[in-house]
């Protein structure tokens, strides 16, 4: 095969061999979070549950050759409305109607003002020093939170557009405050030792798909909607300590196994690849529901790209020279010293989790990290 084996590991994120960030809960967790919600146990004791169970992923991380290690999100039940929860001037609600995957509906819950938004004291700070503490010579510990984007997608939501509207009648304003309370966040989590920030993002994975944007944004195109997702993005990110790598994830929607959206990056491409202003971008390419690789021309020079082209959803095992041809395609795009590998998503966007066993996932990344090395070196 054409792809050369290339020298110089990666000493800062993204890694050659890289995770998404979140993983199945184990049984023991679940018990705890239902009794913990039945009113059984203490938020405390839920706590010392949480702290055990992460300890032992974090250790496994660590067995399977990762050289970042997450909490595996195992203190949200959401990967993006617990960080939204947590931002003061926002609250939890539900609704009539949860989002809408291919083949399921979720749980009905969102997020949704109940004042001016702020970033102070964030729970997700907490839970970052916890994992920081397990970092050692050659292992970061990486933060995951939802892109700014995804947090102004969700008050734009249908059932939260009247409530923001009215608490922030200017969208300028609205804008300007969602940055600044990611800022805020941002300067706490650096200051509790963080290096290593991941912007989740699905805006871009549902504007790329005309089903889903059409029927969200009444005459605003592809374009505008992205320049908008793309402000907010920049303005909460801007002026950031330069030792601070921060990247972002894009996604399709990953829940219990099924997916949002359909559409490859040709129409955002130019928007998002050329001008975000990321280090890196977590890209799902695990199937033709993604598109082919010709939009990675527009990355700009100095990014890297680690290509999803493992599946989160499944325990099947893809074929390692299936996976090298794909790298070697994706390489006529962006050169191959400025590609990693990793799953498409994370395991468990959400408590339910993808529909796979803990041993099928650890097999899954050791099959990554086998190619990586067979790939890199």
């Amino acid at each position: 095969m054409g792809v050369s084996l290339t020298q110089g590991k990666r000493l800062v994120t993204p890694f050659r061999f890289d995770i998404v960030g979140s993983f199945l809960r184990p049984e023991r967790l679940k018990k705890a979070r239902a009794s913990f919600k039945e009113g059984s146990i203490s938020e405390t004791e839920l706590k010392q549950v949480e702290d055990t169970c992460i300890i032992d992923l974090i250790q496994k991380q660590k067995e399977v050759g990762l050289q970042v290690i997450t909490d595996g999100e195992f203190r949200r039940s959401w990967w993006h409305l617990d960080f939204m929860w947590g931002l003061n001037g926002v609250g939890k609600k539900t609704i009539e109607q949860g989002y809408i995957f291919n083949d399921e509906e979720t749980r009905p819950e969102t997020a949704s003002l109940t004042g001016k938004i702020s970033g102070e004291n964030h729970p997700f700070v907490e839970h970052f020093s916890f994992i920081r503490a397990y970092e050692e010579d050659g292992v970061v510990a990486r933060q995951t939170i939802p892109a700014p984007a995804q947090f102004l997608a969700e008050l734009q939501r249908p059932d939260n557009l009247k409530i923001t509207e009215d608490i922030y009648p200017d969208e300028e304003e609205l804008l300007a405050d969602i940055a600044k309370a990611y800022q805020t966040v941002i300067k706490d989590l650096y200051d509790a030792g963080c290096r290593s920030l991941q912007l989740d993002d699905c805006t871009w994975g549902m504007l790329v798909d005309p089903n889903y944007w059409k029927s969200r944004h009444d005459g605003a195109t592809v374009e505008e909607i992205g320049e908008l997702f793309l402000r907010v993005n920049n303005l909460a990110i801007e002026n950031l300590p330069e030792d601070l790598v921060v990247t972002t994830h894009v996604c399709r929607g990953n829940y219990h196994s099924t997916w949002a959206s359909s559409g490859g990056y040709d129409s955002i491409s130019n928007i998002l690849f050329a001008r975000e202003n990321v280090s890196a971008y977590y890209l799902e390419f695990d199937t033709d529901r993604a598109g082919d690789f010709i939009p990675l021309q527009h990355v700009s020079e100095e990014k890297l790209v680690v290509l999803g082209l493992f599946s989160s959803k499944t325990g099947e095992l893809e074929d390692k020279e299936v996976i090298k041809a794909r790298i070697e395609e994706a390489a006529q795009y962006v050169d191959i010293d400025r590609l990693c590998v990793s799953p498409q998503c994370g395991f468990a966007s959400t408590e339910e989790g993808n529909i796979l066993t803990e041993e099928q996932q650890w097999e899954k990344l050791r099959l990554v990290k086998e190619v990586a090395d067979e790939v890199w070196g």
